[in-house]
């Protein structure tokens, strides 16, 4: 038998991609485009994070305003004429006259 010469292994496709990606030609190229896309997802993060808080912020305003509201018109309530007569006569309470009033004079 003759001796024949044992071929080399084919390299695959991805084998010969993978030895020019190790490369020190293209390592650093491929660094950065890691870095890269690392602080996209990264700020991309971030902002839907604080567009969460911003929500949040929003909901708690709007409870606020509807809370407001109804404070205001529970002290109108409370200070409406109705209410003011009955406290005036529960607390014997009448409206001051000319001897009640004293004025001072600006200097």
């Amino acid at each position: 038998m003759a001796n024949r010469r044992k071929r080399a292994p084919r390299r695959s496709k991805w084998n010969k991609l993978w030895s020019k990606a190790v490369s020190s030609q293209f390592m650093p190229i491929l660094f950065t485009f890691a870095v890269i896309g690392a602080l996209y997802v990264f700020t991309r993060m971030k902002g839907i994070e604080q567009d969460y808080k911003f929500n949040e912020l929003a909901k708690r305003i709007q409870v606020q305003k509807i809370q407001n509201k109804e404070l205001k018109a529970r002290k109108a309530r409370e200070l409406s004429v109705k209410k003011l007569k009955a406290y005036a006569n529960r607390f014997n309470l009448k409206e001051p006259d000319d001897k009640h009033i004293i004025v001072i004079p600006s200097k």
